[in-house]
């Protein structure tokens, strides 16, 4: 299975995880995310599906498009 093949998300940090539970601000930095409106590309996967579902009242998650 080559790269290109597997499925990508786009993961957007919308919203600060000041006053949040140490669980969540642990996830955000998890997924790679450090500041508001920052992006991060992760392979589409049960485990990354679940840690954004964990903040998904900070984080907006959408599908990658293939291009070229």
């Amino acid at each position: 299975m080559s790269m290109s093949s597997e499925r990508q998300i786009r993961i957007r940090l919308i919203v600060s995880p000041i006053g949040c539970k140490k669980e969540h601000k642990a996830t955000v930095r998890a997924l790679g995310l450090h500041r508001v409106g920052q992006e991060v590309v992760k392979a589409d996967s049960p485990s990354v599906r679940g840690m954004a579902n964990a903040v998904r009242h900070l984080v907006v998650v959408s599908e990658e498009d293939e291009r070229g």
